[in-house]
């Protein structure tokens, strides 16, 4: 490892990939805040990073340039396949010690997962994001969370009890209420029922999804989300911040983050999005007239890798 031992065989656990499209949320709203966290150039082509344990079963994070090596065993993981993921040393670009995600497996053989003696050189160890507290990167994870599973949270989001403004429910579908795109607010989420009152909600934290948080309806940090996204159709925000991946032959599943909120979206469906202010609430935003235009745009504007 750099840092250590350049000899020392990495015993490879998993591995990401850092690129514009796809990267690691937890290291920042966008590519450029996630290169910044681990002192990379956010170069166009990207890295790969692969996670593992030294011989003494230190953590380490390796990066490498070499992102179709990384893309491919990935892909090859996905499947079930196994795969030898062994980067060349001319790929490495650094060894950063630790890991920026908890991971729950362990290289067989050696000490369990430690950070590595650094005497205090180098940069200090990554480390996961602590699951019982809330910030931006536990409201990305959970965003991300979503993403992965959206439709166990969209089953339980009844559109008929959506909430307008005056806090009355709507009788049918949630219609948009404004320009920025917005439809009411009513939080739901797995272990929630069609019968929860207007603004109950879901939580999520740590990874999973727990109901039973508060959520106003027509919240105002909703509509500085939803306006902020907007702004993103106008000017372009910095690459990352918007991503889009597939989800069915005519749908797309976007992620959108920015200063304070993350976005969760189904191109032909609604939004959901998460605050640093509101720890774990889940804000659903009805589809309305303005929406589905709004996701089409931002869809337009993210990568869209083969």
């Amino acid at each position: 490892m750099a840092g250590a031992d350049a000899d020392d065989a990495l015993l490879v656990l998993t591995a990401m990939l850092l690129t514009p499209a796809r990267f690691p949320s937890v290291l920042g709203d966008d590519y450029v805040a996630a290169c910044a966290a681990l002192a990379l150039e956010p170069y166009e082509e990207g890295y790969g990073l692969v996670l593992g344990q030294d011989g003494e079963g230190a953590r380490w994070t390796v990066v490498v340039d070499d992102v179709s090596l990384v893309a491919v065993a990935i892909a090859a993981w996905d499947c079930g396949m196994a795969h030898d993921l062994s980067p060349d040393e001319r790929s490495v670009v650094c060894a950063l010690p630790g890991w920026p995600l908890a991971l729950t497996v362990a290289a067989p053989g050696v000490p369990a997962p430690h950070d590595p003696e650094t005497d205090g050189l180098g940069p200090a160890p990554l480390a996961p994001p602590d699951p019982e507290s809330w910030g931006p990167a536990q409201r990305r994870l959970g965003a991300d969370e979503i993403a992965e599973r959206w439709a166990l949270w969209r089953e339980q989001i009844d559109d008929a009890v959506f909430v307008r403004p005056d806090g009355e429910r709507r009788g049918e579908a949630a219609e948009g209420t404004g320009s920025d795109g917005a439809g009411s607010e009513n939080s739901g989420g797995p272990g929630s029922g069609s019968g929860d009152e207007p603004g109950s909600g879901s939580t999520v934290g740590g990874g999973g999804a727990e109901p039973g948080a508060p959520a106003a309806g027509r919240h105002p940090g909703v509509r500085r989300a939803l306006s902020e996204a907007v702004a993103y159709t106008r000017t372009p925000p910095p690459p990352g911040r918007i991503r889009s991946v597939f989800a069915s032959a005519d749908t797309r599943t976007l992620r959108v983050d920015g200063p304070g909120w993350s976005m969760v979206a189904r191109t032909d469906d609604i939004a959901l999005i998460l605050l640093d202010e509101e720890p774990g609430a889940v804000l659903p935003v009805g589809r309305g007239p303005a929406l589905p235009g709004l996701l089409e745009a931002l869809d337009a504007l993210a990568p869209h890798p083969v």
